[in-house]
């Protein structure tokens, strides 16, 4: 008698990768990825000088703080939301040493000297709300755009719109954005 050998069935699965390389390649081009908005800022340039860490006079820094309650304090005084932009502006279009020529500002010897001498120093706590703390630049940022839009009406007769290059520059000498940002201290007891 005549044995028989069965063999056991098998798959062939050569191509299984085959497939699976195809599915891959698939989901790869039908699947999108989706783009994280995050916050529209340019940092500041490397510093090659020493005077970065220069000593800033008092009555050219501007402090302002938000404590984890969203309550604002600029110069140690609570102050609402909506005066931000306004106080923001006076500050750095003061004039205190009456050399610019362009500011408009109230000449306080408690306020910045120049627009560019002035820094706005900000600061959060640890608690502080996102969404609030980036209102909060945003209207840092509207008091400095005003100023621009004023300066660019009253020297080029011009919305920023339809400045030139070179007129936008000189827009952005006449009032530059210098905010510092000062670190969080986290305090985990």
């Amino acid at each position: 008698m005549k044995s028989f050998r069965r063999h056991s069935a098998t798959v062939n699965a050569g191509s299984m990768a085959d497939i699976a390389f195809l599915l891959l390649i698939f989901f790869l081009v039908t699947t999108t990825i989706s783009a994280d908005k995050g916050i529209l800022r340019q940092l500041p340039a490397v510093c090659d000088t020493e005077d970065c860490t220069a000593e800033i006079p008092e009555r050219n820094l501007l402090q302002i703080s938000m404590n984890e309650n969203q309550q604002i304090m600029i110069k140690n005084e609570l102050v609402e939301f909506a005066e931000v932009a306004y106080i923001v502006e006076n500050f750095i279009d003061n004039n205190g040493i009456s050399k610019c020529d362009y500011c408009e500002g109230e000449q306080s010897t408690k306020s910045s000297d120049h627009p560019k001498d002035a820094v706005i120093s900000l600061s959060h706590d640890a608690f502080t709300s996102y969404e609030s703390y980036i209102a909060l630049q945003d209207e840092i940022t509207k008091a400095y755009y005003n100023l621009r839009i004023h300066y660019a009406k009253r020297v080029f007769d011009k919305i920023p719109s339809e400045l030139s290059k070179q007129e936008r520059i000189e827009v952005q000498k006449a009032y530059p954005f210098k905010v510092s940002e000062i670190m969080v201290k986290r305090n985990f007891n």
